[in-house]
């Protein structure tokens, strides 16, 4: 059993998806863990203590009261755990456990503990794609909190959309993933954000990339225990673990990726094909007329790692508005091992959207076409491809 001898502390807090930890719970035990709960007081009101303590066998814990076991419950349980999951996780608690709020024994346990931390969120899409949460969000992947959905479909009162927990099997996968290190030993280098081409000091062209797709890749790397090098052009937080090198052009971009050497590089960069020719030292002035640009091809960053001769598993990006037979030809003719393709243009799966709606194709061109996901999702999907098709270690 996967998870056999491993400590896991399930967190619940007041959302109607906590009637779905019940059957986490029991998922969690059939793959051999021992379970224990810690809820609170919300959370009591969708779901009963008795149906938890009689799934795991252990009374469920929802204040800081002394028991005849401990004179400090939350410290104990943090110290017991081997890793903390917390589902759902409602809007309040991920505030509270963005900034170490600990006035409920949930967040007092998870500031309390050193061990993994695993969230999977469940609130209505409006609150999801609040501002301050997905700030709050960020704060936590950041700090090493392996983020697990939320998924889109049917929300409470009738309402359909993004923020429905995910799944509790698929959470069950991502706690095992998150206590395998299952890329430990694996340096991945990871490149992401939209480069910028400057004009003149003001001025630049540029693209929408967020640099999110390339971001959650990278934090998904560093959970499972790889050594990872990110690239980037974005200031999105990432996984304290992770190197991260800042560049804003992609001739920056280029020289940088030129010094790592990595067993994995995912190319999830929105890299502008071309540059203005000539940059103005000063700002343009608009009485002067619009500019006579002139441009020159940029270095074709994918095709230079490539062609390495010693060269890392590769995984390029596409994106492509409408058909992607482009994406198709791209796979091809690059050399790659992997291409994740997407339709901008599709609602949800654009740039800077917290969903990525992706097709996998294959150096011979076939193709995977993949649901509607978070980018979290889309990137431990990814990673559970990309090591199928690793060797195993020497």
């Amino acid at each position: 059993m996967p998870l056999s001898g491993r400590r896991i502390l399930l967190g619940v807090s007041g959302g109607i998806a906590a009637y779905k930890s019940a059957y986490l719970a029991r998922r969690l035990i059939e793959a051999g863990a021992e379970v224990r709960v810690v809820m609170t007081d919300a959370a009591t009101e969708f779901l009963g203590t008795a149906t938890l303590a009689g799934i795991t066998g252990h009374p469920v814990t929802t204040d800081f009261s002394v028991t005849e076991d401990s004179v400090s419950p939350h410290t104990d349980l943090a110290r017991w755990a081997d890793l903390i999951v917390v589902a759902p996780a409602t809007t309040a608690t991920i505030a509270r456990l963005a900034v170490g709020l600990s006035d409920d024994v949930l967040v007092a346990t998870v500031t309390a503990s050193t061990q993994p931390l695993l969230i999977a969120p469940a609130m209505h899409t409006e609150m999801w794609e609040y501002a301050a949460t997905q700030r709050n969000i960020g704060q936590l992947a950041a700090d090493g909190a392996r983020i697990v959905g939320p998924a889109s479909g049917d929300l409470a009162g009738g309402d359909v959309g993004s923020g429905r927990m995910e799944e509790p099997d698929l959470i069950v996968d991502a706690v095992v993933a998150a206590l395998s290190d299952s890329l430990s030993g694996v340096s991945v280098l990871v490149t992401a954000g939209g480069t910028r081409e400057p004009i003149d000091p003001v001025r630049y062209i540029g693209n929408r990339s967020s640099g999110k797709m390339g971001h959650a890749i990278a934090n998904e790397a560093a959970a499972r225990g790889a050594k990872v090098t990110v690239v980037t052009t974005s200031s999105i937080p990432l996984d304290p673990r992770i190197e991260a090198v800042s560049v804003e052009t992609a001739q920056q971009m280029a020289e940088a990726v030129a010094t790592v050497a990595p067993d994995v590089a995912v190319m999830a960069a929105a890299v502008a094909d071309f540059r203005p020719a000539r940059v103005a030292d000063g700002k343009l002035a608009r009485t002067e007329g619009p500019p006579d640009l002139t441009l020159e091809p940029n270095p074709d960053i994918l095709q230079s790692v490539a062609e390495r001769q010693v060269r890392p598993y590769l995984v390029g990006f596409a994106a492509e508005s409408g058909s992607l037979e482009r994406a198709v030809d791209k796979a091809k003719r690059k050399g790659v091992d992997l291409l994740v393709a997407n339709d901008v243009s599709k609602p949800g799966s654009g740039f800077s959207t917290d969903t990525n709606e992706v097709t996998i194709i294959e150096a011979d061109g076939k193709t995977e076409p993949w649901p509607l996901l978070s980018k979290a999702e889309v990137a431990a999907r990814l990673w559970d491809l990309i090591e199928s098709r690793l060797p195993p270690p020497s």
